[in-house]
């Protein structure tokens, strides 16, 4: 058994209380200073979890920066604002990185966030949305167009997100613009109808003119066959 003089008995119970208060106090320091991010702007900033150790910080609904932990060895400072995937700023609590952030946005010496850009659809997935519209359709897609019975009746596209279609029953074979795939296959398959009166009555059924895109109600309108009518 080990023996301590009261003297060391005291300085020892003295450096407990000592780490203890100063415990109290870190708590105390890093709860005041959230509160103090929240108060700054309380309906402007919003933090949204993704785990434990990241988090996007959001204003007004865009995303403005990032919270995220180091995990690495021997450091003390561990909790990192990030910007584009580049740190801005190191603390040992969330709190001060969250309070970093509202106020250097609010300040405007927040670097800018660039939002990403949304994948682009790609080649392949526009041909199988092709194909698809054309199978429920009875249509056959081929390398150079859309076919029914071996007779090519047009083409389908998509070009910046729009999609168009063009119709080899067409003298000018113009690409007219559409709301969706489903809708430039839809009318690439009326292309063998014997009129384009024909035509226009069965769209008419199928879209309210109020709903026609402009390309297509232009495109309808400068039949000669639909003026003749």
């Amino acid at each position: 058994m080990t023996y301590f003089t009261n003297t060391e008995q005291a300085s020892k119970g003295f450096n407990r209380n000592a780490i203890d208060e100063l415990v109290v106090a870190q708590a105390e320091l890093y709860n005041y200073i959230e509160a103090q991010a929240q108060a700054v702007a309380p309906e402007e900033f919003t933090s949204v979890e993704i785990d434990f150790y990241n988090h996007e910080i959001y204003a007004n609904g865009q995303l403005i920066a990032q919270i995220s932990y180091d995990h690495n060895d021997f450091v003390t400072q561990r909790w990192l604002v990030m910007v584009n995937n580049k740190e801005e700023f190191r603390a040992d609590t969330w709190g001060k990185c969250y309070r970093y952030i509202c106020t250097h946005h609010l300040d405007a010496s927040l670097p800018v966030q660039e939002q990403e850009t949304p994948a682009a659809t790609t080649g392949n997935e526009i041909m199988a949305q092709i194909f698809n519209e054309c199978e429920n359709l009875g249509l056959e897609l081929l390398d150079d167009g859309i076919y029914r019975n071996d007779e090519k009746l047009g083409e389908v596209g998509c070009a910046g997100g729009n999609w168009w279609f063009t119709r080899t029953s067409d003298a000018d074979q113009q690409q007219v613009f559409c709301d969706s795939v489903s809708d430039a296959v839809w009318c690439v398959s009326r292309a063998e109808l014997p009129g384009c009166a024909d035509f226009v009555d069965e769209y008419l059924q199928y879209r309210p003119l109020e709903q026609m895109p402009s390309g297509e109600l232009k495109h309808l309108l400068d039949s000669a066959e639909f003026v003749a009518a």
